[in-house]
């Protein structure tokens, strides 16, 4: 099976008899309410293995589209405009690949655009797929500038995540509000501490020009 850059299989090598059936599935939510110490038998559980199996295909969605075909419409009529383009504050929902706890945060994202540039919804339709899919959060950062890098040949790309982990805020360690910070630069965004510390500023909502 091909491992692709993004660090998933491709979709269309997964033989369908690897996914288990509908039923399946939910006889596996069955157990595991068992194991919990309930049981799945009583009337407030008797949907809830077929309620799970539907959220999980809401949640992993990701894993039925690809990004990078997102990217593909792009427009060139844009007068020379080469500085940067920035989209902020796109809210994600995703799992953490460790104990498919939610991952709620924030990602910002810009590139710099050589001759074209994509509609705005796609940055966000980017970090949608790649966080509809278990992760962990350094990858989910370097896989939406990995897509933005391939799909538009721009001179540098630049992506900031924060997020809070459940996994740490209601288990383990217990504390919730804490956030986790990753980036990925490339380009002129890596090279130039200039126009790093502009992205970081615009960026980082205590930190933005009033």
């Amino acid at each position: 099976m091909n491992i692709r850059q993004t660090g998933f299989p491709d979709p269309e090598e997964i033989a369908p008899m690897d996914r288990p059936s509908r039923e399946e599935a939910e006889a596996a939510v069955r157990t595991l309410l068992r194991w919990a110490g309930d049981d799945p038998a009583r009337e407030g559980l008797l949907d809830t293995p077929s309620r799970v199996a539907r959220a999980y295909g809401e949640w992993f969605a990701g894993y039925e589209e690809d990004p990078e075909a997102m990217l593909q419409r792009t427009f060139e009529e844009v007068e020379g405009y080469d500085e940067m383009v920035l989209l902020t504050d796109i809210r994600f929902e995703s799992h953490c690949e460790h104990h498919l706890a939610p991952i709620i945060g924030k990602a910002h994202v810009a590139y710099l655009p050589t001759d074209r540039v994509v509609g705005i919804s796609k940055l966000a339709r980017v970090v949608d797929v790649y966080s509809k899919r278990l992760q962990v959060q350094e990858k989910l950062t370097a896989q939406i500038a990995g897509a933005l890098e391939r799909a538009l040949k721009p001179r540098g790309v630049a992506v900031l995540i924060e997020g809070e982990h459940h996994c740490m805020s209601t288990r383990g360690v217990h504390r919730p509000g804490v956030s986790m910070v990753t980036t990925r630069l490339t380009g002129a965004f890596k090279e130039t501490p200039a126009l790093r510390a502009e992205f970081m500023a615009l960026a980082q909502p205590d930190r933005r020009p009033r």
